[in-house]
């Protein structure tokens, strides 16, 4: 419209322009500077309207009187028909949050605080100009595919098991159905991480004394465990000790303590200290030895 309006005055100026000659010479040279610096600016600002500015982080949709360019235009500045309306759409990561009362497999209520990041495909930003209501996909197709597919997947799981391990899982289950549903729409949703999940009180108590209870068994399981090892330790060196003495035994005689008692009997009367050694008294016929002090 603006484009058809400068066009407009620009050919009024011209014809302004070219009229000025019939004038009188006094004032041909005021009326044609007038005309020449309408034609101008006029046309300047036509021209203007041939180019469009997409900024950083959007794509462009070309929409000429209802027939719409498949090909979107990128950021930047683009060369349009300048009678021609363009459409800009944000292709940048957005986060959506939800906190929502959701049901368990059980039919327990839990409260559940989960966020979506997406964002528009760009090649399908003149697919959704074309066939979402004002191009307004979040409020249209994401959000309330948002909270349906969050709900249901949420029923397939045990409100114990979200207490601990199956967050994750959760999360990524939301995640691949949301993207299953609405990414042939032209949305790409690149992940919908739990930011919390609230259980029932009674719930939460009943998990909470049974993972004590399932810690203290631990704990007795890792004592009984210690002293069984202690026990077969103490079994295994008095095997050892009762094994040393048994070859220990077997290899002692009586003629080998007579000589190890002679061979003691030699030393000591081979020492300067001064004794007493009576011969053949004793058991065994070994000398009795006296200290002479």
């Amino acid at each position: 419209m603006l484009f058809l309006l400068s066009l407009s005055v620009t050919v009024i100026a011209v014809f302004i322009w070219l009229g000025a000659k019939k004038k009188p010479s006094t004032e041909v040279a005021s009326v044609r500077r007038a005309g020449l610096l309408s034609v101008i600016v006029f046309g300047l600002l036509s021209l203007v309207q041939c180019f469009s500015q997409v900024p950083a982080g959007h794509v462009g949709v070309v929409d000429f009187f209802g027939i719409v360019s498949s090909r979107s235009l990128p950021a930047g500045i683009n060369i349009v028909n300048p009678l021609a309306n363009v459409i800009k759409f944000s292709i940048q990561t957005k986060e959506h949050k939800e906190s929502m009362q959701v049901l368990s497999r059980e039919g327990l209520t839990i409260g559940l605080e989960v966020s979506a990041l997406y964002r528009l495909n760009p090649d399908s930003a003149a697919r959704v100009y074309k066939t979402v209501a004002g191009g307004d996909y979040e409020t249209i197709i994401l959000i309330p595919q948002f909270r349906s597919i969050s709900r249901a997947v949420t029923a397939s799981f045990q409100a114990s098991a979200l207490y601990s391990t199956e967050r994750e899982r959760l999360g990524s289950s939301i995640q691949e159905e949301l993207a299953k549903t609405i990414a042939p729409r032209g949305v790409i949703i690149e992940n919908t991480p739990i930011r919390n999940v609230a259980l029932p009180v009674q719930l939460t108590e009943a998990i909470e004394q049974k993972q004590r209870a399932d810690q203290e068994s631990q704990r007795m399981e890792f004592i009984l465990t210690k002293e069984k090892q202690e026990a077969d330790r103490k079994r295994i060196e008095a095997k050892g000790i009762a094994d040393f003495q048994t070859i220990v035994a077997a290899g002692i005689s009586e003629q080998l303590l007579r000589w190890k008692g002679i061979e003691a009997t030699l030393k000591i009367a081979e020492s300067n200290n001064s004794k007493v050694i009576i011969i053949g008294s004793g058991k065994d016929g070994l000398p009795v030895i006296f200290d002479s002090k």
